[in-house]
Formats: structure tokens, C-alpha cells, sequence
């Protein structure tokens, strides 16, 4: 449940039902985060230094980051701070930052280690890509273009469109930013479905019916190289999204897919239109991390300009987790993974023969 501190100024959720407005604290706008400090957590001297302690803890003990457990990793005085982070995350508006993480005199593997510990307080991490990856690595690989479906958005530094990832909570620790550009946009996906139903009522219910979603060449056992979901969910009367701009677009590359509808194009332009009258923009610092529940936010980001030089380039570690006990998810996800039984949360990306690393460099 959420701290009273964040109860008092948040909306109570209520049961949620298709094409009617949802009430869910989840709900705001661009301007609500701007006058509110109620989902940044900054770290203290203190809490710093219990950092620091438990990465030395692991470095003694040579365990190796996926094998790092929460037994490992105390972090008695900073935990509070962490649990009320994670209540504001789950319960309250959908995101969280935490600040302060010394990744200036960290090596990488001690940032990693760092990071890893913080967010098991949040949640299981899950794979994020064909290759296993538990820790993954945002940056420049392949430049700014996103022809090749082989490529993964967060290889280039192309601007991302609004999505939500396929996980409970995505978080990205800023090790490096960009020379220029590279700013984080995000929405709460409550306040976007809520203004589209006001408008458009008959677009709403356009978006509360499967698409047809790209899997982007990551394609599990037995499954085809897509899947359906509806954008908006519905489930146990709580809202959630499901949203991939982009995959949903580059799905129409498959021939035997049907075309899509001209209410279906103008459902996702009013989308982005939205999306845009009502993000926040966040601009990363080295030694942020910044938390999102993707099931009632979506995220996109700006171009940049990189450094020429590859140790100055933009570098944001990444991790997917999983959240059991998170809020109830409809049917359709279980097509979405490999194994899924009614229940449990977003298990990441699964293909054939996969072993689960992480990577210590981008790859």
C-alpha cells in the first residue's frame, strides 16, 4: 500500500471498465510532475556510503551480477527510502528517480553490481533481448537509422516513438549522457487513454481491440514472428497498456497481416498527438535512475549527438523487471511469452537455446 505522505495527495484508484474514464493515481500530466517532488528520491551521504559497502561485500565475495540475490546486497538504512520509491512506482503515479548513485568514481562493473542491488528491491530482472541479456545496455551501435528489424531501438540514436517495454518496470541508470539531445519523454498512459476517450470516443475503442505487434526478428519456440494485444487493457478492474508505437507500424510488413483501417491510422496519430500535449521530458545525469511501470506509462526519447570519443558516449545500463503481486493483466499477454501461465508477470524475451548473461560492455 502506498505511505500516507503519498495517499494524501494522490486520487484513490477505482475499479476501471472499458470506454469509461479511469480513475487511477497513475493519472498526470506533464505539469502535475513539474509541481510535484513526490517521485524523486535523492541518496544521502550515508546512504552512499551503505552502497559502497554492499559492492565491496560482492567484490569480496567474486559472485558474479545475475548470481547477486538480496541477501548479498543489505542496504538497511537506504531500504525505506527504496520501498517508498517502489510504492510510488507500483501503487502511486507509475514512476520513480532516484539520484546520487557515484558512478563518476564507479567502475563499470561496480555501477552494474550497484545497480543490480537497487533493483531487486523493485522486482525479478527478466531478458531483454534474443540474447539473454539481464543487464542491458542502452547506446549507439548502428547510428540513427531503424530499417533493420535485426536492430533494436536502443542500439541507434534515433528519436523513439512512444512504447511501453514488455516487462512490469523498466529502469535505466545513467552512466554517460548525450553531447547534445537524448532527452527521456514519457506519459502517463491513464491521462492519454482519458483524453482520447474525452475526444474521440470511437477512436478509445479502436485502441481497447487486439493490433497486430512486430516481434522484430525475436520470435520464441512455436510462436509467430507476431503477436496481438490490445494498446488499452482492461483486467479485474484495472486499466493497463500495452503500447509499441513503432512494432505495431512495422508489423504492416507482413503481407498475410491485414491493412490497416483508416480509423485504426487516426487512432494512432491521436496517440502520439496526445502523447505529446502531455509528456514530461527528463533529461538524464550520470548517476540517475530512472524507474517505469510500464503498464500505466509509455516512453519515448529524443535524437542526440553523440561524442566522437567512445568513452564519452551516451552509456545508460538498462535492466527489465518482473514484479510479482503486480496489478492484474488481461489474457491476451500470455501469447506475448514462452510458458506464461495465468497469473504471472511478463517473463521478457525468450527464443531457442538463450542463456541468460550480463554483459559488463554493449553487444
Amino acid at each position: 500500500m502506498l505511505k500516507d505522505s503519498v495517499r494524501d495527495v494522490l486520487p484513490a484508484r477505482l475499479p476501471a471498465e472499458p470506454l469509461k474514464p479511469v480513475v487511477d493515481p497513475a493519472e498526470w500530466t506533464g505539469a502535475d510532475l513539474a509541481a510535484s517532488d513526490d517521485w524523486k528520491f535523492v541518496l544521502t551521504a550515508d546512504e552512499i556510503a551503505e552502497l559502497d559497502d554492499a559492492v565491496a561485500g560482492v567484490e569480496a565475495r567474486g559472485l558474479q551480477i545475475k548470481d547477486i540475490a538480496l541477501a548479498d546486497f543489505p542496504l538497511p538504512t537506504l531500504d525505506p527510502k527504496l520501498a517508498r520509491l517502489k510504492d510510488q512506482l507500483m501503487e502511486g503515479r507509475g514512476l520513480g528517480v532516484l539520484r546520487g548513485v557515484p558512478v563518476d568514481r564507479y567502475t563499470i562493473e561496480q555501477s552494474a553490481i550497484a545497480y543490480w542491488g537497487i533493483g531487486l528491491r523493485v522486482g525479478t530482472p527478466v531478458s531483454q533481448n534474443r540474447n539473454g541479456h539481464l543487464l542491458g545496455h542502452v547506446y549507439d551501435l548502428v547510428g540513427p537509422s531503424r530499417e533493420n528489424p535485426a536492430y533494436r531501438a536502443y542500439h541507434t540514436s534515433a528519436d523513439l516513438g512512444y512504447h511501453s517495454d514488455s516487462c512490469d518496470v523498466v529502469a535505466l541508470l545513467c552512466l554517460r549522457k548525450a553531447k547534445t539531445g537524448g532527452l527521456s519523454k514519457i506519459v502517463s498512459t491513464v491521462a492519454v487513454y482519458n483524453e482520447i476517450l474525452r475526444r474521440r470516443p470511437d477512436l478509445a475503442a479502436e485502441l481497447i481491440k487486439p493490433w497486430y505487434i512486430d516481434r522484430r526478428e525475436e520470435i520464441p519456440p512455436g510462436k509467430e514472428p507476431w503477436f496481438q494485444m490490445p494498446v488499452f487493457c482492461f483486467a479485474k478492474g484495472y486499466f493497463s497498456t500495452n503500447w509499441h508505437n513503432f512494432y505495431v507500424r512495422s508489423a504492416q510488413r507482413f503481407a498475410e497481416l491485414p491493412r490497416f483501417t483508416e480509423a485504426q491510422i487516426e487512432a494512432l496519430e491521436l496517440l502520439d498527438v496526445v502523447a505529446e500535449e502531455l509528456r514530461c521530458d527528463m533529461a538524464f545525469e550520470p548517476g540517475d535512475i530512472q524507474f517505469l511501470h510500464n503498464h500505466v506509462t509509455a516512453h519515448g526519447r529524443t535524437i542526440y549527438q553523440d561524442w566522437p570519443e567512445p568513452e564519452r558516449k551516451r552509456h545508460l545500463l538498462r535492466l527489465w523487471l518482473a514484479t510479482p503481486g503486480g496489478r492484474p493483466l488481461v489474457d491476451d499477454i500470455l501469447e506475448r511469452y514462452v510458458g506464461l501461465k495465468p497469473g504471472q508477470r511478463p517473463a521478457g524475451i525468450v527464443v531457442e537455446g538463450m542463456a541468460l548473461t550480463t554483459p559488463l560492455e554493449p553487444e
